[in-house]
């Protein structure tokens, strides 16, 4: 039977996969461990009788404020069959951006992960006054009015004869009951709670997995911030009904190590994550010496002369697939191997891929699979499958969903993974969602001859010069991101007489440069304000960027002095620039730029 609420999607898994060497597994004390569905399940239905023995009723709000980790999933599904709709919170975030969301939530409770987390959740609680229980994930002595995980599980163990009709309390939820309240960490403003309902999610997860491959064989390594929807109902839900066994990977610094010792076969993640390792790879092929370099780039180039044959399934010619082969054993398969070496895909959201990355990793056998959706629509729109693999665009809307370019471009879609609409807000909700069902999505794109999307820029971020000239900075900053010089860019002119570009530098290539020259390597601003650092780091933008109409080409660059951070509030939780942000933070010397004209 298909799943029509994550109550069903939960309850099916776990009959169905119990058998299996592990549901979850998590990195405890430099060791591997496994939790079992039977484990799961057992945690699952004691802190279901738990919350019931707080006074939790159906429609109550539970906040969740965790990294990824087992208790993550096991507090959502506890919640889920109490009827609760949980409200996810970044573990990034300050005190008073969690105190916002908790108070606009009206949350009667929250989980807290660890003692920094709690410190956090303390200093902002008389910001939040329905919040009335506080439940801790780790083990230790804990304040008063702080209760542990283990204990508030060990109380529902001794109620369950209380509550015998658990399951079917579970099961009495609708599609249209609200599931969870996730509030956007958007670029701008306060954030707004997105309603999802049980059908919005699960009818996305149905979807999804028409058209993705995944299956109780297959093990992920989960990274990404299960507060984000894109990780929850990929990394999370889609792997749960699938039987996929879920690793919680440490931290982003541990990911590299932990890709090889759990060798997972799918990977969600965000641009950021292909762009480094993309970087690397080209900065190890370029510092290796001639013979190396130059078997890179034969290899590269090689592996896009074949790519042509496979993407619009052609016969590949004898001597390219022999050259191929060679061009694996020397640079692709080692490639794969600091991987893991078993990876199936990946699958790549957040925001835009560069085309040319995309290729490279399909090219080296590391399939990108691009989607496109917003934490709105549950999230997935789009995706690109094996079927109809093309990068630069965000393939065709997955079963059950409609989109269409608006008069001015603007994406619109239309179908069951649509939100309830924004949390006590009535004309925000209106605003985005038309009459006739369409959410306006706030971005640019086009639909090819083969019902491909791509998209083309953020329809607030599109530049319009005081000459009157549309600029799309999105593509223009990706050029700039293959080119081994730069982590990242932001392209900033609106209203103005021409574009500049504010450029990242990337310090190891940088210092290695300078090495080449003879010249001593700093760091940071003492870096970034060298002027043969400046004049290389110029020439090389505008090299990359040398196929640009002459109104996009920035006139100007500014060389920052470091990259950007969550911490400083430059980028959300999922890695997007806030440009505004950005522009504050250095708003005296982009002026001087401007200025100087």
């Amino acid at each position: 039977m298909t799943p029509t609420t994550l109550n069903e999607l939960y309850f099916d898994a776990m009959a169905r996969y119990g058998n299996r060497p592990a549901a979850l597994r998590v990195k405890r004390d430099g060791a591997w461990q496994s939790l079992t569905h039977q484990t799961v399940s057992q945690r699952v239905h004691h802190l279901h009788c738990g919350l019931r023995e707080l006074g939790l009723t159906a429609g109550d709000r539970m906040a969740i404020l965790s990294e990824n980790r087992p208790e993550w999933a096991i507090a959502d599904f506890a919640c889920l069959t109490a009827r609760l709709a949980d409200v996810p919170i970044y573990p990034t975030l300050p005190p008073n951006q969690i105190g916002y969301i908790l108070r606009d939530s009206g949350a009667l409770g929250a989980f807290v992960s660890n003692r920094i987390q709690l410190a956090k959740l303390l200093e902002c609680r008389a910001e939040a006054p329905a919040l009335r229980h506080i439940v801790f994930f780790d083990e230790g002595e804990l304040p008063e009015g702080v209760i542990g995980l283990r204990e508030l599980e060990a109380r529902g163990a001794a109620a369950v004869a209380k509550y015998p009709d658990w399951q079917a309390e579970a099961g009495r939820v609708v599609p249209d009951d609200l599931a969870t309240l996730i509030y956007t960490s958007g670029t701008t403003g306060d954030p707004k709670g997105v309603m999802l309902t049980h059908g919005n999610i699960t009818s996305n997860v149905v979807a999804s997995m028409q058209v993705l491959p995944v299956s109780n064989t297959d093990e992920c390594l989960s990274f990404l911030p299960l507060s984000h929807i894109f990780e929850r109902m990929v990394g999370h839900y889609t792997m749960v009904c699938g039987g996929t066994i879920i690793n919680y990977a440490t931290s982003m610094d541990d990911l590299t190590t932990e890709m090889i010792e759990i060798r997972p076969t799918i990977m969600a993640a965000v641009p950021r994550l292909y762009e480094k390792i993309y970087g690397k790879t080209i900065e190890r092929a370029m510092s290796g010496g001639v013979l190396k370099r130059g078997i890179f780039e034969w290899a590269k180039a090689t592996g896009e002369k074949r790519l042509e044959y496979v993407l619009t399934h052609r016969t590949v010619p004898v001597g390219l697939a022999l050259g191929y082969r060679i061009a694996d054993v020397l640079v692709f398969s080692k490639l794969r191997a600091r991987i893991g070496g078993r990876l199936r895909y990946f699958v790549s959201g957040g925001a835009p891929l560069n085309p040319d990355i995309c290729r490279f990793f399909i090219a080296a056998g590391l399939p990108i699979l691009e989607g496109y959706g917003l934490t709105e629509t549950s999230p997935v729109i789009c995706v690109n499958t094996f079927a109809l693999l093309k990068p630069g665009t965000v393939g065709r809307p997955i079963p059950g969903v409609e989109i269409k370019i608006a008069a001015d471009g603007e994406i619109l879609t239309r179908g069951p993974h649509i939100m309830r609409g924004y949390y006590n807000k009535p004309e925000a909700t209106a605003e985005a969602i038309d009459p006739e069902g369409w959410f306006h999505t706030g971005d640019i794109g086009v639909i090819d001859a083969d019902g491909c999307l791509r998209i083309t820029d953020r329809k607030k971020d599109i530049i319009v010069t005081a000459g009157g000239k549309n600029i799309a900075p999105q593509p223009i900053e990706a050029l700039l991101k293959t080119n081994k010089f730069f982590l990242n860019a932001v392209m900033l002119g609106d209203k103005r007489k021409f574009p500049i570009m504010l450029l990242v530098p990337n310090p190891a290539v940088v210092k290695h440069w300078l090495g080449l020259k003879g010249l001593p390597a700093q760091s940071g601003t003492a870096l970034s304000q060298r002027p043969e650092v400046q004049e290389k780091l110029e020439r090389e933008a505008r090299r990359s960027l040398r196929d640009l109409a002459h109104f996009e080409m920035p006139k100007k660059f500014l060389v920052l002095p470091h990259d950007f951070s969550i911490e400083r509030g430059e980028l959300t939780p999922k890695m997007s620039v806030r440009r505004k942000v950005v522009e504050e933070h250095y708003r005296d010397q982009i002026e001087g730029l401007f200025l100087e004209e």
